[in-house]
């Protein structure tokens, strides 16, 4: 655990810095003993202190250290949905929330599969309806979802995902926000996503690297 604190700084100033979120928007986290460390509340990310993070358990309860963001309920949930991630992201990162406000979207998979690192590292992306930010009530809707999609968009707020660690969790917010951003620039274009097969293969081919790895 020793040096989580400092990867957790170390990434919320490369997210804030790059602009994949702004001003005191957005929080990311990492699995410890006993819960997880989160970004407290009214923070910016781009001025994590590494000292100066929440401690919080696996039910959502505050352990130790500053107030934790109103959101880390949402953590909570996707850490025990997903026993295989080590960092949960989330960001308000402008074209996934600018994907989120739009009519018509699918909730099963907003977005289509594009590209093959959309597919490799994000695959499906479930919508969830809109909530208040720090609504408890989403927790039990993104825990369901969270068993069989590790990244999902919370509808007129933004991206959040989990990943194995905190570069892993990264990549996804990352490689979704980059296909949020040619999905809207495409959007009135025809298009040619890649096929269900294509994207079965990919994901199979996926799978086997990583347990080779």
């Amino acid at each position: 655990m020793s040096d989580i604190p400092a990867r957790l700084a170390e990434l919320g100033a490369s997210l804030f810095g790059r602009r994949l979120t702004h001003g005191r928007t957005g929080n990311i986290s990492a699995r410890v003993d006993g819960g997880f460390l989160v970004t407290p509340t009214g923070g910016s990310l781009g001025e994590i202190s590494a000292g100066h993070l929440s401690l919080v358990d696996l039910a959502g309860g505050h352990l130790a250290g500053p107030r934790p963001s109103k959101e880390a309920f949402l953590h909570a949930a996707l850490y025990r949905a997903r026993p295989d991630a080590g960092a949960v992201v989330h960001l308000h990162s402008t074209y996934s929330v600018a994907v989120s406000c739009l009519d018509g979207l699918d909730p099963a998979d907003a977005l289509p599969p594009l590209t093959a690192y959309y597919v490799m590292r994000v695959g499906r992306l479930p919508l969830l309806p809109y909530h208040a930010p720090g609504d408890s009530a989403l927790g039990p809707l993104a825990e369901r979802a969270a068993r069989t999609a590790h990244a999902l968009l919370l509808a007129n707020h933004g991206p959040i995902v989990a990943g194995p660690d905190l570069a892993g969790a990264a990549d996804i917010a990352e490689e979704l926000e980059e296909t949020a951003r040619l999905w809207l620039l495409l959007h009135d274009r025809p298009t040619r996503p890649l096929t269900a097969d294509q994207a079965a293969e990919l994901r199979i081919r996926h799978r086997s690297e990583r347990n080779t790895t």
